[in-house]
């Protein structure tokens, strides 16, 4: 694993490095270990001016990527899906958060896309329980657009001192601006109702 790691950490390098971005953030998406925020914190540092074109790279290759992984739920889940998900350990469980899932759907595209969850996780998800595909492409483009869009503008904005911050408490912060959001959200939902 840790050689899978810097590989994908050394690509950040590679003078086609936007690409090998694209790759990994596009089969992360439905089948890789690997986040491309491993890629995007040196590649961001590397030159900060190119922050946007980073993020968007990642953000619009991971959306595709999770398009994969939804078609992997609707058409392959007895072979390949069901592989995978057990290879995240999530195979025991998955009754149980197809239940959760159904009754949260886009909401829980979000939180996975926003969140350290595994997002090939519910991709897979998705397609299995066939969520609106273009509910699924809009929560996953939001989500994983502020995922990638504030984790490099905050290496833009604040430069090296932020780098060991954001890749210890990364988790934490992702997981808070969600639950931020979500309540924002559900404010303005019931000051309408």
């Amino acid at each position: 694993m840790r050689t899978l790691y810097n590989k994908v950490l050394s690509a950040a390098a590679h003078r086609h490095a936007k690409w090998w971005l694209a790759l990994v953030s596009f089969i992360e998406s439905s089948i890789f270990i690997i986040p491309p925020d491993v890629m995007i914190i040196p590649m961001v540092l590397a030159d900060r001016t190119k922050w946007w074109r980073i993020a968007l790279t990642a953000t619009i290759a991971s959306v595709i990527g999770g398009i994969g992984g939804y078609l992997i739920g609707v058409f392959l889940f007895d072979t390949l899906g069901q592989s995978l998900v057990d290879f995240y350990s999530y195979g025991d469980k998955f009754g149980q958060y197809m239940k959760i899932y159904a009754e949260w759907g886009g909401w829980a595209v979000f939180g996975a896309g926003l969140t350290p969850f595994p997002y090939k996780v519910i991709t897979i998800a998705s397609g299995v329980a066939k969520l609106d595909l273009s509910l699924f492409i809009l929560t996953s483009l939001i989500a994983r657009g502020l995922r990638f869009f504030c984790l490099a503008g905050l290496l833009f904005y604040f430069g090296e001192s932020i780098k060991k911050i954001i890749e210890k408490y990364f988790g934490p912060i992702t997981i808070l601006i969600f639950l931020a959001i979500f309540a924002c959200l559900l404010l303005i939902n019931l000051s309408f109702a």
